[in-house]
C-alpha cells in the first residue's frame, strides 16, 4: 500500500541557494538577475491592481473572464517586464478610451435633449398673433428651456410659482425617447420644460431655480427661422458625433478582446511569481550576505529530484557556487505525508475529520475503503435504494472532468462531488446487503426457490398451523430466505429477521473491533515498543475475546446446533452471558454444551486478570528500565495513545530519565478504564447497525403501502392514470426521505461507528499535515 498504510519518511534539510540563482531554482529558465525581494513582491502587487482594474472593465463591458487555458510557468525577469509594461498601457488604453466614450455619450445625450428641447418648444412657442402670440405690455418675452428629471417635476413647479408669484407661463411635457441619466446609469424618461416670462429679474430667479434642481438648460431662440437652423446644426452634429462612438466602441471592443485573451495567463504568471518570492522572503541570509539558507520538511524519496532541481537551477542562472541540499538531524516530530489520488482522498477525509495522522503510524484509510461502506451498507441495505445511489455516483465518475461539476458555487454539491467514490462503493455495497437481506424498495425477491416446506401443514385441502414447517436442503446460495407464504410473517417479517440482524451486528462489531486492536501490533513494531506487544496488546485481546469473542462463539455454536425441527429447545444467550458473569447457572435455561459452567468461569477469570497486566504493567516496566544500569545511549521510543507519553504522537525518542511516571500511570490507568468500559458500550453501540437496519426496512414498506399500493387499487384504465402521479409521489418520496435522509443517517452512524469505536483501538491521530510549496489553483477571483 505504499504511502497509504503510514505515512511518508519526512526529514528536515537545509537548503543553500546563491542569491543570484535562488529564484531560478524555484523556475529553473530565468536568467541570473539580482533581485531585492521585497521589492519584487511590491511589484507583483502593483500588477495585481492593474489586472483588478482590466477585471472590473470587462465586467463592466458585460464580459467574462474564463479559466486559464494551461499552467504557464513563472515568467523570466525580461517577461515579467513585459507583462508589466503591456498591462499597464493596455489599462491607460482603456482609461483614455473609456473616458472619450463617456465624453462622446454625454455629448450626444446633451444634444438629442437640446434637440427635443427645440422640437417641443416649438408646438409650444408657434401660436398665431391673434391668439396671444407677440409681446407683453411690460417688455419682451424671454424664455427658459430645458430638461428635469421626472421625481423633481411637481416641486420644480410650486416652487417656480411661489418664488415668482406667478409672472410666469410653464409648460411640461415628456421627452419622446428615454435616455440615461448620468448619476446612476439607468433609462428614465426625461420632461421637457419651457418657461415664458417677462423681466430680468424673474429670469434670475428661474435660473437659480433650475440649477438647485440639477436642470440641464439649453439656449432657446427667441425667432423661428434661428431655432430651425440651431435644429439642421444640431442634426449634423448628432450625425457626426454616432459615427465617431461607433468608431470608439469598436476600438475599445478591440482593446477588450486583447485583455480577455492575455489576462489569464498574465495572472498566473504574476501569481507564481510572488509565491516564489514570497518564500524566498523567509530564507535566511549567511553571515556574506550572498547565500540564502532554508530549512524546510522534504519526503526523503525526494530527496533526489530536490537536488537535481537545485543544479539545474545553479547551472541555468550562471552561478559559480552551485546549490545543494542536505539533511541536519532534529529532535522534532516530523510533519505526516501521506499521498491520495483521487480514489483515496475521499476515504482520506474521513479518517483526518477525526485527526491527522501521527507521524508514520499506521493509518486507517486503507482498511476504511472496505470498511465503511460496507458497515453503511449493513444499514442502508435494498437493492433499489443501493442501485439509484450507485448510478448517481457512476454518473459523477464518468462526468469527473466536467468543468461545470468541478467548479460549481454550491457547497453542498461539491460535497456530493467530492466523495463520488465512496458514495459508488456505498452503493454497490447496498445492493449486495439488499441481495442477502432480500429487499428491493422493500419487496422480497424471489431470485431462488426457496427451501421451506409446508407439507406437514397441510392435510388434504384444510390448512393446519398446529404443525411447524421444515427446511429442505438448502437451496438458497446468497439470500436471506423468508417463508412468505406464512400470512403470519408477510404482515410483518420483523420478527423474522429481528435475530439475525442483531446477532450479526454483534458479531461484525466484535471483529471490527478486534482488527482495529490488532493493528496496534504494526505500531508496536515500527516504533520498537515491544514490551508494549506482551503488556498492552495481549491484555486487551484476552479481555476483549474472553469475554465477548466467546459470546460470538456462542451464537454461531446456537446457529450450528439448533435447526428449524428443535428451535423451540435452543436456550437464551443473553441468559448465558448474564450468568456467565454471576457465576452461576439457570436450570431453566438449558446449557448449550457439557462444561459450559467452568470453561466461562475460566474466561472471566482470563478477563479480570488481564486487567491489572493492562494498567500496570507499561508503567512498572519502565521504572525497572529506569533503575536498571545502561550501558549505551537510551534508544527507546516511548509512545502512548493517550498523548502524554507520545511526543506529538510518533515515536519521537524520548530519555528515560525525562520521563514523568506519575503522568505515565494516570494515562495508562485512564486507558484501562476507557478500554474495559469501552469494550461493553462499543460493542452495545454496533446494534446501531441492526436498529438503522429495520428501521430503513420499515420505512420503506410503509412508503410502499401508504403510496404506491394506492395507485393498484383499480386495475382499468382509470387506475392507469391514478398510477402516474402516485408513482411520481413515491419517487419523490423515495429520493427525499430514503436516499437523501436516511443515507445521511447511516453515514453518520457509520461515520461514528470508524473514529469511536474502531479507530480509538490504536489511531492516535496527533499530527499535522506536510504543507509543501506548491503552486496553488487561481483563486484571485
Amino acid at each position: 500500500m505504499g504511502s497509504l498504510f503510514r505515512s511518508e519518511e519526512v526529514c528536515l534539510a537545509q537548503l543553500f541557494l546563491q542569491s543570484a540563482s535562488a529564484y531560478s531554482c524555484l523556475n529553473p529558465k530565468v536568467s541570473a538577475f539580482q533581485r531585492r525581494f521585497v521589492g519584487e513582491v511590491r511589484r507583483c502587487e502593483e500588477m495585481e491592481k492593474t489586472f483588478t482594474f482590466l477585471q472590473q472593465e470587462l465586467r463592466g463591458a458585460g464580459r467574462v473572464l474564463g479559466p486559464c487555458p494551461e499552467s504557464p510557468r513563472a515568467p523570466l525577469a525580461r517577461e515579467a517586464l513585459r507583462v508589466q509594461e503591456q498591462s499597464e498601457q493596455l489599462a491607460q488604453e482603456l482609461r483614455e478610451v473609456s473616458h472619450n466614450r463617456a465624453s462622446l455619450r454625454g455629448r450626444l445625450r446633451e444634444l438629442r435633449q437640446y434637440l427635443h428641447v427645440l422640437r417641443e418648444g416649438q408646438r409650444f412657442t408657434s401660436w398665431p398673433v391673434g391668439l396671444g402670440g407677440g409681446t407683453h405690455p411690460g417688455g419682451a418675452t424671454l424664455f427658459v428651456a430645458g430638461v428635469i428629471h421626472p421625481w423633481r417635476v411637481s416641486a420644480f413647479e410650486r416652487l417656480l410659482w411661489r418664488a415668482c408669484r406667478g409672472y410666469l407661463v410653464a409648460s411640461f411635457v415628456e421627452m419622446p425617447e428615454p435616455m440615461e441619466d448620468p448619476a446612476t446609469g439607468e433609462s428614465i424618461t426625461w420632461v421637457i420644460f419651457l418657461i415664458s416670462y417677462w423681466g430680468e429679474q424673474i429670469g434670475q430667479k428661474i435660473r437659480k431655480i433650475s440649477d438647485c434642481f440639477h436642470c440641464h438648460v439649453y439656449p432657446y431662440p427667441e425667432s423661428e427661422a434661428s431655432r430651425a437652423d440651431t435644429m439642421s446644426g444640431l442634426h449634423s452634429q448628432i450625425q457626426d458625433l454616432s459615427v465617431v462612438l461607433e468608431e470608439t466602441e469598436q476600438y475599445l471592443a478591440q482593446v477588450l478582446d486583447k485583455v480577455t485573451l492575455a489576462l489569464p495567463t498574465w495572472r498566473v504568471q504574476v501569481q507564481k511569481m510572488k509565491a516564489i518570492y514570497l518564500v524566498l522572503n523567509q530564507c535566511s541570509f549567511d553571515v556574506t550576505e550572498k547565500c540564502l539558507i532554508a530549512e524546510v520538511w522534504c519526503p526523503v524519496r525526494d530527496l533526489t529530484q530536490v537536488q537535481d532541481a537545485l543544479r539545474q537551477g545553479s547551472y541555468k542562472s550562471g552561478s559559480s557556487v552551485e546549490c545543494f541540499v542536505q539533511r541536519i538531524p532534529t529532535s522534532e516530530s516530523p510533519p505526516t505525508l501521506i499521498r491520495t489520488n483521487k480514489f483515496t482522498a475521499g476515504f482520506q477525509s474521513i479518517v483526518d475529520a477525526y485527526g491527522v495522522a501521527s507521524y508514520q503510524e499506521v493509518n486507517p484509510a486503507p482498511y476504511a475503503i472496505i470498511t465503511f461502506p460496507f458497515i453503511f451498507a449493513i444499514m442502508f441495505g435494498d437493492v433499489g435504494h443501493g442501485l439509484l445511489m450507485f448510478l448517481f455516483a457512476l454518473w459523477m465518475v464518468l462526468r469527473e472532468n466536467s468543468p461545470s461539476l468541478r467548479q460549481s458555487s454550491n457547497e453542498i454539491w461539491l460535497t456530493f462531488f467530492e466523495g463520488r467514490y465512496l458514495i459508488l462503493l456505498m452503493g454497490a455495497f447496498s445492493i449486495y446487503t439488499g441481495f442477502i437481506y432480500n429487499e428491493c424498495f422493500s419487496k422480497a425477491t424471489v431470485i431462488f426457490p426457496s427451501a421451506w416446506s409446508v407439507a406437514a401443514m397441510a392435510n388434504h385441502s384444510s390448512w393446519r398451523w398446529d404443525s411447524q414447517p421444515h427446511r429442505e436442503p438448502c437451496l438458497v446460495p446468497a439470500c436471506t430466505d423468508t417463508p412468505l407464504w406464512d400470512p403470519r410473517l408477510a404482515t410483518n417479517h420483523l420478527n423474522f429477521l429481528n435475530s439475525f440482524k442483531m446477532k450479526m451486528s454483534v458479531v461484525l462489531g466484535i471483529v471490527h473491533m478486534g482488527f482495529g486492536v490488532m493493528l496496534g501490533v504494526f505500531n508496536h513494531m515500527h516504533f520498537q515498543q515491544w514490551h508494549r506487544l506482551v503488556l498492552e496488546l495481549l491484555p486487551e485481546m484476552v479481555f476483549l475475546l474472553a469475554l465477548f469473542g466467546y459470546l460470538v462463539f456462542l451464537i454461531f455454536y446456537k446457529w450450528v446446533k439448533f435447526s428449524a425441527a428443535n428451535s423451540l429447545e435452543a436456550p437464551s444467550i443473553l441468559i448465558h452471558f448474564i450468568d456467565m458473569f454471576l457465576f452461576t447457572s439457570n436450570a431453566a435455561n438449558l446449557p448449550l454444551y457439557q462444561g459450559q459452567v467452568p470453561v466461562q468461569t475460566v474466561l472471566v477469570v482470563l478477563a479480570l486478570a488481564s486487567v491489572p497486566v493492562l494498567l500496570l504493567g507499561t508503567p512498572l516496566y519502565l521504572c525497572c528500565r529506569r533503575r536498571a544500569p545502561r550501558t549505551g545511549p537510551p534508544a527507546v521510543r516511548l509512545g502512548s495513545r493517550r498523548g502524554g507519553a507520545l511526543s506529538r504522537g510518533g515515536g519521537a525518542q524520548r530519555s528515560l530519565t525525562h520521563v514523568d511516571f506519575a503522568e505515565i500511570f494516570m494515562h495508562q490507568a485512564i486507558h484501562t478504564i476507557e478500554y474495559c468500559l469501552g469494550c461493553v458500550s462499543n460493542t452495545a453501540s454496533y446494534l446501531r447497525l441492526w436498529a438503522l437496519s429495520l428501521a430503513h426496512a420499515q420505512l420503506s414498506e410503509v412508503l410502499w403501502t401508504m403510496v404506491m399500493r394506492q395507485g393498484f387499487v383499480r386495475l382499468n384504465y382509470v387506475g392507469g392514470v391514478v398510477l402516474v402521479p402516485v408513482f411520481a409521489a413515491f419517487a419523490v418520496l423515495t429520493v427525499a426521505i430514503l436516499l437523501v435522509m436516511e443515507g445521511l443517517s447511516a453515514f453518520l452512524h457509520a461515520l461514528r461507528l470508524h473514529w469511536v469505536e474502531f479507530q480509538n483501538k490504536f489511531y492516535v491521530g496527533a499530527g499535522y499535515k506536510l504543507c509543501p510549496f506548491t503552486f496553488a489553483p487561481d483563486t484571485w477571483e
